[in-house]
């Protein structure tokens, strides 16, 4: 016989554990509220541990911190997504915060009482929910890549972890993206290796040269993504726009890096012919293997509240005003170009707690005494 659970009713839920919903938490922890945080990884920190093995951040350490806690690595340090995760995992212990991993949610609804949060067998309730979680959720790969040969191994950035996942001859890397150019650079080093995609330009500096160690780079992060590109000024706005369709610089790697690596730059992918990819110029491409760089969908499905626009979720800087007591943190671009960056990530988090606290107190029930006291 199945027992049913009764409803466990909270002050606010925040749903994801990466380093959005770590944010918000201190925030919200330093304010005094109540609150849970719900992450569907066994650990904290496990989305950057499931990442390929060779990743590290785009950005020095000294830009990867969350609020009140400094990352143990040199300020130009560029840590690996592993020390990434353990820092995660130690700013939660450190600081407290009420993570219950393992914890998938399965939908996000609302009744008369509040919201209602399902995660398996489990409903919560909740005056207000902050969802702290990426546009980066379920894989994008085209409805073509069913067409492909069946002896061509094909794998999604997501799932890619080294090259030994790869068989012997030649990688057709398809997104040429930060993720696809780092991954190509990794795979052609025991692989004949082609990058197909438009460009996306490129940082006009090295992220890790002297200019940048000099100031330079605090000045692209901390000044122009941060305070110039943002959702208040034209500028950014346009800088959004263009984003959404084209993708982001390269911010590690330059166009003469992947030439010297012996990457062959190809047009897009725009179907399969005989079994192997074909791109937008006619060539067909005898490969062994695909590696989709492609994106992900918003995946916010489970969001079942009149608050998504094709998929995506509508909102004013991560304040959705058309239900009140709904937030989003980590959203690419959500206030400005550093949003999805970390160190944007933390601003974001701060603001968003501090609606949230807000809110909270406004429908605080006031007992006799308060005026009372005031008035003394």
């Amino acid at each position: 016989m199945t027992v049913q659970r009764d409803p466990e009713r909270l002050q606010t839920i925040v749903i994801g554990g990466g380093q959005a919903g770590l944010a918000v938490g201190y925030h919200l922890a330093r304010h005094g509220l109540p609150f849970v945080i719900l992450d569907a990884n066994e650990r904290v920190g496990d989305s950057w541990r499931k990442r390929w093995d060779s990743l590290r951040l785009f950005t020095p350490a000294q830009f990867d911190a969350l609020p009140g806690m400094r990352v143990p690595a040199p300020n130009h340090a560029f840590i690996t997504k592993d020390e990434m995760a353990d820092y995660l995992e130690t700013y939660a212990q450190r600081f407290a915060l009420p993570v219950r991993t393992g914890t998938r949610v399965d939908r996000l609804s609302r009744d008369e009482s509040g919201f209602v949060v399902t995660a398996g067998d489990r409903t919560l309730h909740a005056e207000q929910v902050v969802v702290a979680m990426s546009n980066y959720q379920p894989p994008r790969v085209p409805e073509f890549a069913r067409d492909l040969a069946p002896d061509i191994v094909q794998v999604h950035s997501i799932d890619y972890r080294n090259p030994g996942q790869l068989q012997n001859g030649g990688v057709l890397v398809v997104g040429a993206g930060n993720s696809g150019a780092e991954i190509a650079i990794e795979v052609a080093r025991e692989h004949p290796t082609w990058l197909s995609g438009r460009s996306t330009g490129q940082l006009p500096f090295r992220i890790d040269g002297r200019a940048a160690r000099l100031g330079l780079v605090r000045f692209v992060l901390r000044v122009l993504f941060h305070r110039v590109l943002t959702l208040r000024s034209p500028l950014g706005r346009r800088f959004r726009a263009k984003l959404a369709g084209h993708g982001g610089p390269l911010i590690r790697l330059k166009a003469e890096d992947l030439a010297a690596a012996g990457i062959v730059r190809v047009s897009r992918v725009s179907g399969v012919q005989e079994g192997r990819p074909r791109l937008e110029d006619g060539r067909v491409l005898d490969v062994a293997n695909v590696i989709w760089c492609t994106g992900f969908h918003p995946g916010f499905s489970w969001i079942d509240l009149p608050v998504l626009q094709d998929g995506r979720p509508v909102h004013d800087r991560g304040i959705v005003p058309d239900e009140p007591g709904l937030y989003f943190v980590g959203l690419e671009f959500l206030s400005a170009a550093s949003s999805v960056m970390i160190h944007g990530v933390s601003r974001d988090a701060a603001r968003i707690a501090d609606a949230v606290t807000a809110r909270a107190r406004s429908r605080a029930p006031v007992s006799a005494e308060e005026p009372a006291l005031a008035a003394a």
